[in-house]
């Protein structure tokens, strides 16, 4: 009778590369990598961060409609605080990361 160690050796199969079954690699599209979504989510709090102030600009002009402006606003900053947290997040993690010994 086979140990489980033996079991557990010989039922490993090395790693298929994904191209190999006919997955396209992450990064390919340049879509479902890390520094893909990364960028995506930078760009949709810039995107809010300019609307406030357009928002902003057209209420001082006299024009635009404050309730609109005041929501826009506070859109950007809760998106801009969000970023802010998970930038300390990251930096956290990398830090952790340069302190492991190997």
């Amino acid at each position: 009778m086979r140990s489980e160690l033996e079991l557990a050796i010989n039922g490993v199969r090395p790693l298929e590369r994904p191209e190999s079954r006919g997955i396209e690699k992450p990064g390919a599209s340049g879509e479902g990598t890390f520094t893909g979504e990364l960028s995506k989510a930078l760009g949709e709090v810039d995107k809010l961060q300019v609307d406030a102030d357009q928002q902003a600009k057209m209420v001082a002009e006299g024009g635009g409609n404050l309730h609109e402006m005041s929501l826009a606003l506070e859109k950007a900053d809760i998106s801009m605080r969000l970023a802010m947290k998970v930038r300390n997040k990251l930096v956290d993690a990398y830090n952790e990361i340069m302190r492991m010994s190997v």
